[in-house]
């Protein structure tokens, strides 16, 4: 035990000791994946460490990192050495990529993320609740490029000041550099990372001399222009709708953020994707409207991370609610303003909405609206949070509703608490609810567990997400959580635990117990097996509830792949009874050359009736083909079908609807895009036949003026 903590405090005092310093240069490099001359002037950093396959190793291949900086502009290039093979470059597949993360604010919890393939694709986005969690909604201003060479492949990044957020007057920034090498699943790592907690936030080294001297207004206008053409078979109606919308952006500080939108057309490219739910709840949809998208971790409780599960968090502030999809078609937004500020210890922010009323067949399916809401939260304890949150609607003193909560978050390495509490008011119904969880390591015990109360009157279904009214939860998973330095196997998890719960109007108890098995392998593949049975009642119904959930995800043959299936006798809600019912879900592309990829997105649904004869079996195949023309232009076509096999007999197998799909994406600057969108739906009608229900043909511009 004496040498285990000898150890942890040797390895925080190296991590903790890491520092690069950022060098000022009035002779800017030229961003174009040569590291010239000006770059020998740079401080360097080096000396990375694997995270996987094998932790702490020394990497396999050498990667330097420099840093410079002028007055508006902070630089990165990297210099990846390959040894004896070439570079990797394959879209959608396995290939040589680097990142950068830095903390602007000082938070210990928040930060950037720059992610640059040797196909010179990019990402972008939000790291934070201490980096488990991010979001890559998010676009920057920011400039790469990239160079292939036989033994080694260097990448060069520009990032102005002045399109991101940062503390003013801070010098010290936090920073971490990664690079993977493909097929091997080697991760390294600039600061050590443990392969139980993930790169945290808290734990990166230090970028010193920061010292932005960028003046000018900090401004982004972001006009759209979009034109749409649609053809509704059923109605036998042909429209042409253009619209021109504007969007703005003003760095009012380098802290503090203005945004606005003025009649803004946030029309899908494309749909949300078909499924069939079996399930009492609704299903959650990820937002992708830009003014919503901008600062949307502020307007959020915390979480575990996406890959957690057991916890559901108060989502008391669901912006997919503004401007919500009716019958296909959207509520009408006129218009919305929103301030955010960051700093070291202060996230805040403030938004306010206002829709049109929703008009079919000369009549006011919802009447105009406005929607509103706020958010402070304090960065306590070196990297744990405490906030609220408020968030509420209004059509008139007759009809409204608003929501305030209170969430705190306490972090120590791979430990977190959370606590969160709000109460509702719906046109003067009020309600309540908590939740709270736990997820870390108690010695070699890995524990995650959770408790939910949620009062049967506490009602944020117009401006949130807490679908489950009147339901009680308690569980609790633990059990050893192991980890090896070599063989085939890298972790392994095995817990068991129980899971209680009472549904709204149910006087009893559900009471499963659970056993859950969890190996990541060496190549980085996992696995998940989770086991449930035990009394459960819902829907006024008694039974003995079973559930087997596998999932399996990682590297197949250069490309990832991902399964998933979740088997089980319970109440089928889409049927109103108890049966044996199965979902499966499968996900893999593949690459005919580099810049050709095929790929297929698929469901099954399987289900029984109450004497176990399969009553139907509806499958959804989505193949789709990615053509990329270069790391800012692709094509994206795809069929969506949607098929049904009665009884499940094969042989009756119909197709019950088909939606085409074809996509042309251009970002010719950048955040400014041409996009060339054709949808076409087609639906079995009451004769068996496919007949056409729409065509949409889209052209949409966005251009970006940014001074």
């Amino acid at each position: 035990m004496a040498f285990a903590f000898l150890m942890l405090i040797t390895s925080l005092m190296a991590n903790e000791g890491k520092s690069i310093t950022v060098r000022y240069t009035d002779n800017p490099p030229k961003i174009d994946g040569i590291i010239e001359d000006v770059w020998l002037q740079a401080d360097s950093a080096y000396e990375f460490v694997q995270y996987t396959p094998y932790e702490k190793a020394a990497p396999t291949e050498k990667t330097v990192v420099y840093v410079l900086q002028d007055e508006a502009n902070i630089y990165f290039a990297f210099r990846c050495y390959t040894g004896d093979r070439k570079p990797v470059s394959s879209p959608l597949g396995e290939e040589d990529d680097i990142t950068v993360k830095i903390d602007p604010f000082g938070s210990k919890t928040t930060g950037y993320y720059f992610w640059v393939f040797a196909s010179d694709q990019i990402w972008d986005g939000w790291l934070f609740d201490d980096g488990r969690s991010n979001d890559d909604s998010w676009e920057g201003v920011w400039f790469r490029g990239v160079r292939l060479y036989e033994d080694r492949y260097e990448v060069e990044i520009k990032v102005p000041f002045k399109s991101i957020r940062y503390k003013s007057g801070l010098t010290e920034w936090g920073v971490q550099f990664k690079r993977r090498i493909p097929f091997t699943g080697e991760a390294d790592f600039w600061t050590e990372v443990l392969q139980a907690e993930g790169d945290l936030i808290s734990k990166w080294g230090t970028l010193t001399g920061v010292n932005p001297r960028v003046t000018g207004f900090h401004c982004e206008l972001y006009p759209e222009g979009y034109l749409r053409y649609d053809n509704d078979f059923v109605s036998d109606s042909t429209h042409i709708k253009p619209s021109v919308s504007m969007n703005l952006k003003w760095d009012v500080t380098s802290q503090t953020t203005l945004n606005g939108t003025l009649y803004p057309d946030f029309a899908h490219i494309e749909s949300d994707p078909y499924t069939l739910n079996l399930d009492q709840y609704p299903v959650y949809l990820q937002e992708r409207r830009p003014f919503f998208l901008e600062g949307a971790d502020i307007f959020r409780m915390s979480d575990f991370g996406p890959h957690t599960g057991f916890f559901q968090p108060l989502n008391i502030f669901y912006s997919r609610r503004i401007g919500r999809s009716v019958d296909g078609d959207a509520v009408p937004i006129m218009g919305g303003l929103k301030l955010t500020n960051k700093s070291t210890d202060w996230n805040a922010g403030a938004m306010v909405v206002k829709t049109d009323d929703y008009v079919s067949d000369d009549s006011v399916i919802e009447p105009d609206k406005w929607f509103g809401t706020l958010r402070a939260k304090r960065r306590v304890l070196n990297n744990s949070d405490i906030g609220i949150l408020f968030s509420g609607s209004f059509i008139d003193k007759e009809e409204y509703s608003y929501t305030a909560g209170i969430d705190g978050v306490y972090r120590s390495d791979r430990n977190q608490i959370i606590l969160q509490g709000a109460g509702s008011n719906q046109s003067g119904k009020s309600g309540w609810a908590v939740s709270s969880g736990y997820f870390g390591d108690i010695g070699i015990f890995r524990t995650l567990a959770a408790a939910e109360v949620v009062h049967d009157s506490f009602d944020v279904g117009d401006i949130g997400f807490v679908p489950w009214v009147g339901r009680r939860k308690l569980s609790l998973y633990t059990g050893p959580f192991m980890q090896y330095a070599t063989g085939i196997v890298r972790t392994l998890h095995i817990a068991g635990g129980i899971k209680a719960l009472r549904e709204a109007g149910q006087d009893d108890w559900s009471k499963l117990g659970v056993l859950l098995i969890g190996p990541t392998f060496r190549n980085n593949m996992s696995v998940t097996l989770q086991l449930l049975a035990g009394p459960y009642y819902e829907a006024n119904v008694d039974y003995f509830r079973k559930e087997l959930l596998l999932s399996l995800s990682g590297n197949f043959l250069g490309y990832w792949l991902q399964v998933s299936n979740n088997f089980g006798y319970m109440y089928n809600y889409y049927q109103n009874y108890v049966a044996y019912r199965n979902s499966t879900a499968f996900a893999y592309n593949y690459a005919i050359s580099p810049l050709i990829n095929p790929g297929i997105r698929a469901n099954i649904w399987v289900e029984w009736d109450t004497l176990n004869n399969v009553t139907s079996i509806t499958p959804r195949l989505r193949p789709f083909i990615t053509f990329f023309i270069n790391g800012d232009t692709q094509i994206d076509v795809f069929s969506e079908m949607v098929l049904n096999a009665p009884e499940g007999d094969f042989g009756k197998t119909e197709l019950y609807s088909n939606r085409f799909g074809f996509l042309f994406s251009w970002r010719f600057l950048p955040k400014s895009w041409l996009y060339v969108a054709l949808n076409d739906y087609r639906e079995q009608d009451e004769f068996g036949s496919l007949e056409r229900q729409y065509q949409i043909g889209a052209i949409k511009v966005k251009y970006l003026f940014y001074f």
